[in-house]
């Protein structure tokens, strides 16, 4: 008896433009959806199965008329995609934080160095800002 979660193992034997039908091992016959036979956009079905192929599907689902619905792309084991890290492009002149070993260090001394190296580039921005637009002193006088 078929039963909803299962993976089996069937066989193609027809192919129509909306998907491909499956006989299980246990002779009962369902059918793949087009949507179902794989990850990416399937406009051809015969592109990527043939009458006589075995295949690997899941049950999706069996209605009150006893349908059986399967799927192949769902039967298979979901590849791991490492998403690369997104970095920022860091400002011009940017050398990032001091490389300092914090293991040894309290967090007043911690915080103390990070209040001096956040002043520092503080001035920095002001100073770069200020030479970009000119000094306003002394302006409209």
């Amino acid at each position: 008896m078929v039963e909803v979660g299962q993976i089996l193992v069937g066989k193609v034997t027809g192919l129509t433009d909306f998907g491909a039908f499956v006989t299980l091992e246990s002779g009962e016959t369902g059918m793949v959806h087009i949507s179902e036979v794989a990850n990416t956009f399937v406009k051809n079905i015969s592109e990527h199965l043939s009458e006589g192929d075995e295949v690997t599907v899941k049950v999706l689902e069996i209605n009150e008329k006893g349908k059986i619905s399967l799927s192949i792309k769902q039967a298979q084991e979901p590849k791991k995609v490492e998403k690369p890290k997104k970095t920022r492009p860091q400002p011009k002149g940017w050398q990032g934080l001091p490389e300092k070993s914090t293991e040894n260090q309290s967090f007043e001394d911690m915080l103390a160095s990070f209040k001096k190296t956040s002043e520092d580039r503080m001035s920095d921005l002001k100073r770069s800002t200020e030479s970009k637009r000119g000094s306003r002193r002394g302006y409209g006088k």
